[in-house]
């Protein structure tokens, strides 16, 4: 599990975070909790699908919020993109 990127990088955490950075085009690999439910995640991973970001499985939404150094869970974060122009 290579959360560790999360801590070391800047990141977006929370599924509408990620949506719009997504949709900006901003974002360089996605991590989701494998608790959440798909029905959210649905637009998140298609999006991701189709601009072929990378997804990682991370255990729970609290694992990932706790990567993301936050108090709460977390259904999905992501590693903002370092070229960005």
């Amino acid at each position: 599990m290579a959360v560790q990127e999360l801590a070391e990088g800047k990141r977006f955490i929370g599924l509408s975070q990620v949506r719009r950075e997504l949709l900006k085009g901003n974002v360089e690999k996605i991590f989701v909790a494998e608790d959440a439910d798909d029905s959210i995640l649905s637009d998140i991973l298609s999006l991701a699908g189709s601009q072929g970001i990378p997804v990682e499985q991370v255990g729970t939404m609290v694992e990932l919020g706790r990567a993301c150094a936050i108090s709460r869970g977390a259904a999905t974060a992501a590693l903002q993109r370092k070229n960005r122009c």
